[in-house]
Formats: structure tokens, C-alpha cells, sequence
């Protein structure tokens, strides 16, 4: 009996270090982020009274696994799998955030393929002291909150499917980034008169550089739209900077739209000028926000400019975890239709028409992991 009890423990021990080896270059993280929100939509330029609704939201909850392995010549294969989890309704689909399978080297960058932010997102999302909230700054930038007279066909400010990319290492400060994209745009075309057949692509680029208190990024991307129509384009590019003094530290963004659909819209130009500032002063594990955004007018189009103007505090229980509180407002111009960033976070949308101009008072928690 004993000499089988040994067996035993001598096959599950073999077992067990066969498994551990098995996923030794894996990693899981995420994030659990939940929020109560009171959300008001504001009345529209036409008079009609919007409403009060409440909600609760997963403010990019996410949940991850990722791993790398050392090959020869200095070379490491990495990988990674991200989904959102939207822990206040269904869910949520397995792979939908970064995705990728690459290769990285300390001395020629990483090369990699699979769904992942553009480098021109990337270069000035760490300037937004309300990302990834119910006041995030893309509800003014990007073109991802689409309005009623949308700036952008394909957002700028996302996260691309059909990417490959190519990320330099790190220069003294200075690094880069090059990202091609196959765009699938069937379902914009098929919503726009006078649509072609045709591929779409974007090309996204940034370089930044970092030393100490200091941060500066420069971006551009540009989308080939062929499936709306032949030649039809639009691009944007973005200067960030950002600069730390001891607690404090301060951001600004500038970002320009432009595009050349007109002939197929038979409308105005949706080009757009925009600027973001904010500042985030620390005490301890606590934290005080705010940030002002403005979007000018889409092309000639006048009355649809809007502005933004948000305030926050963070109250740090822990290294991982925190409790904030978030009040955000946008005022839209007569004839701008501007919702808050996690718009239909729950179901629930900020928007009541042309004109409205929505508002929340946001109250989380948050935990890394």
C-alpha cells in the first residue's frame, strides 16, 4: 500500500511539473473597473427635454494572458491575448482589445501582427487623466464617439483589426512606430450614396521622446477609403506633450481631421480642429483631475463645435485599487450631437439630440490585477 501511495505521489509531482513547464511563459492580468452613473442628456437646440438616467458601467474592464519565450540570436517571441469584460451586462467577446503574435529584439524593436491600438492612438493616451471613463477625451477626438455629422469614417483614436506594425526600441528617449492596417469598411460603404468597390487601408505613424519631467509625441494617420469611394481618404495627425512638476503634471494634446469625401456626401467637408488640456495633481495615494477639451467646427459646417470640461478624485485604497468620483460635461453647439466617451456603457446613451448637452456624475472603483 505504501509503495503504491508513492507511485502515486511520484506521478502526480512528474504531472504537475509537466503543466507548470507547460505555461511557465504565461501571465495573466486585467482590470475590474465599475462605476454608478447619473447621467443627464440635456435638452436639444429644438427644445425637447431630455432625461435623467442612471446606470452602472464596466469602464474597460479587461482580462489578459500573455507570455514570451528567448529564441537565438537575441531574439524573443512574444504573445498576448486581451478581451473587455463587460461586467455590468453580457460579458463580453474572447481577443476583442491587443491580440498579437511578434518577435522582439533589444536592439531592432519588436515586429508584430494581429489586432492592436494604432501608434497613433498610442502616442497621446497617457495624457488623458480621465481615460478609459465615462469622461475620457475621445468623445471630442478621434472620431470614435460618431455624432450625428460624424469626423471620422474610420476612427483615428482605436484599435485596429488585420495590423502589422513595427515598434522601434527605445533611443536615448526617442522611440517609434509604423502600423499598417487592413480597414474593412462594407459597412460604412454600404450606408453612403454613390459607394465603390475597393480596398481600405490606413497607415499610422508616431515617434515620442521621454527624459524625466518630459514627454513629447508627434502622429499621423492616414485611411484609404476605396470601398466608399474611388480616391476617397481622410487623415488626421496630433501633437501631444506633457510635462511633471513634483506632484503635478500637466497635458496638452492638439489634433487636426481632414478628408476629401465630399463628392460622395454631397456635404461639407467633416474636417476638424481640436485641442485637449488637463492636470493631475498627486497627494499620497490620492489624487485631484481636471481637464477642459474643445472641438471646433466640422468643416464649413457651423454650430458643431462643442466643448468638454471634467473633474475628478481619486482616493487610492491601495497599490491596485481605488475609489474615484467623476463629473464630466459636454456643451454642444446647435448643431453638434457630442456624447460622453462610454455613451452606451449599459445600454444607456447621453445623447437626446442636436444641440443637447449631456452630463454625468460618476461614482467607481477600480482594482489592477
Amino acid at each position: 500500500m505504501q509503495k503504491k501511495l508513492i507511485v502515486v505521489a511520484l506521478a502526480a509531482a512528474a504531472f504537475s511539473t509537466s503543466a507548470l513547464a507547460d505555461t511557465g511563459n504565461v501571465s495573466v492580468y486585467g482590470k475590474a473597473d465599475l462605476s454608478y452613473d447619473f447621467i443627464n442628456t440635456g435638452t436639444t437646440a429644438a427644445g425637447a427635454a431630455g432625461v435623467s438616467k442612471n446606470a452602472v458601467s464596466s469602464n474597460v474592464s479587461k482580462l489578459g494572458f500573455k507570455g514570451s519565450e528567448g529564441l537565438d540570436d537575441g531574439l524573443t517571441a512574444i504573445w498576448q491575448i486581451e478581451q473587455q469584460i463587460n461586467m455590468d451586462d453580457t460579458g463580453g467577446n474572447f481577443g476583442t482589445r491587443n491580440t498579437f503574435l511578434g518577435l522582439k529584439s533589444d536592439s531592432m524593436g519588436t515586429v508584430l501582427m494581429g489586432r492592436h491600438d494604432t501608434p497613433y492612438k498610442l502616442s497621446t493616451r497617457s495624457l488623458d487623466v480621465f481615460g478609459d471613463s465615462i469622461a475620457d477625451n475621445r468623445a471630442l477626438m478621434g472620431g470614435v464617439t460618431a455624432q450625428a455629422v460624424d469626423s471620422a469614417v474610420s476612427a483615428f483614436d482605436g484599435r485596429q483589426p488585420n495590423v502589422i506594425a513595427y515598434l522601434t526600441p527605445n533611443m536615448s528617449g526617442f522611440s517609434g512606430a509604423i502600423a499598417y492596417v487592413n480597414l474593412n469598411e462594407a459597412a460604412a460603404a454600404a450606408a453612403v450614396a454613390g459607394t465603390a468597390t475597393g480596398k481600405a487601408s490606413a497607415l499610422s505613424l508616431s515617434g515620442s521622446y521621454k527624459a524625466d519631467a518630459f514627454y513629447g509625441a508627434l502622429a499621423y494617420e492616414e485611411h484609404k477609403l476605396e470601398t466608399v469611394a474611388a480616391g476617397a481618404k481622410e487623415s488626421a495627425w496630433k501633437l501631444g506633450v506633457g510635462y511633471d512638476i513634483d506632484a503635478l503634471g500637466l497635458g496638452f494634446v492638439y489634433e487636426k481631421t481632414s478628408d476629401n469625401l465630399t463628392p460622395v456626401t454631397a456635404a461639407d467637408l467633416n474636417g476638424h480642429n481640436a485641442y485637449y488640456l488637463s492636470a493631475k495633481y498627486k497627494m499620497g495615494m490620492n489624487a485631484v483631475k481636471a481637464a477642459y477639451g474643445k472641438s471646433g467646427q466640422l468643416g464649413a459646417r457651423i454650430n458643431t463645435g462643442a466643448n468638454q470640461f471634467s473633474l475628478g478624485y481619486d482616493h487610492g485604497l491601495s497599490k491596485r485599487t481605488k475609489l474615484y468620483a467623476i463629473y464630466s460635461r459636454i456643451s454642444n453647439q446647435a448643431a453638434a450631437d457630442y456624447g460622453l466617451s462610454q455613451s452606451t456603457a449599459g445600454g444607456v446613451s447621453s445623447r437626446a439630440g442636436v444641440g443637447a448637452s449631456p452630463s454625468v456624475f460618476s461614482f467607481g472603483m477600480q482594482h489592477n490585477f
